[in-house]
Formats: structure tokens, sequence, C-alpha cells
């Protein structure tokens, strides 16, 4: 005995991407091609309040943001470079800790460029950010690779 022909199931991710694509920003609505009745209203996506308005992808970034971006990356190789002068002893103790601080703050200024310069869309400057990151990576390498036993030369903590 033949079986009656059946509706096809409906696609449940179809579903979703057509109920995604008729939010969008309210202009959307639903296919012509959707025959199926709708479950129930789905209500309006809740608007989220932010402190600091998103920049949308259209809007170019000001002279003043470019500028702001090159002052700290300016800072970020000042920093960089000085650190190699570093004009107290640091060889252990408590000066060591003072100094991997001071690199430590080469790389947070390197990954502070890298999220300004992502978010104005700037390549040069964020590939700059990531090679001041890196320099201060190497800087503390320098001093703690011998300090744990990496090293061929040794090197303590403690004096």
């Amino acid at each position: 005995m033949p079986k009656p022909a059946r509706e096809p199931r409906p696609d449940p991710m179809m579903r979703e991407v057509d109920r995604l694509l008729a939010g969008l920003a309210g202009t959307g609505s639903p296919p012509d091609g959707d025959h199926r009745p709708r479950e129930k209203a789905l209500a309006p996506h809740p608007t989220v309040n932010r402190s600091t308005p998103r920049r949308r992808a259209t809007d170019a970034p000001s002279r003043g943001d470019r500028a702001g971006l090159w002052a700290r990356v300016l800072l970020g190789m000042v920093l960089g470079g000085a650190i190699t002068q570093w004009p107290y002893p640091h060889g252990c103790g408590l000066p060591i800790v003072g100094y991997l601080g001071a690199v430590g703050m080469v790389m947070v200024t390197g990954a502070w460029i890298a999220v300004a310069s992502w978010k104005l869309r700037s390549e040069v400057v964020h590939i700059l950010a990531l090679v001041i990151v890196f320099w201060g990576i190497v800087l503390a390498a320098e001093q703690v690779l011998p300090r744990v036993g990496y090293a061929a030369e040794r090197a303590s903590w403690h004096c």
C-alpha cells in the first residue's frame, strides 16, 4: 500500500534565519515563499544602553583620532627604546622586579595601541603595536630565562 504524500518537515534553521533577516533594523519582512503559519509574534530585540557610542563602519576617523593614535605609537616606541637604557642596576632582588614591571608597561602600552588601532582600522599602527608588544616580550625573556634555567647563562632572583 503506498504511503500518502506528506508535507516536507520545515527546517528549523531556515526558520531561524528567516526570523533574523526579518528583524534586521526592522526593515525586513518574511520571505514571500514562507507559507507556514507563524508560531507567535516575536518581541523586538531589547536595546542595549552603551556608555560609549559604537563607531559605524562608514564613519572615518577624525584627524584628532589619527593624531592621538600616532601619539600613542610615539609613546610606545620611546618607552620601548628608553627601557634599554635603564639607569639602575637590575641584577637581582627588588630592582629586577621594578625593571620587569617597567617592561610589563611596555607590553601594556603595545596592547593599548593595538586595541585603539583595531577600533580605528589602522593597519600600519596595529602592526607597530604588535612589534612593541613583541619587544616587551623580548626584554622580559632576556631577564627571566637565565633565572629559570633555560639559558646557558645562569642568574638568580635573590642577591
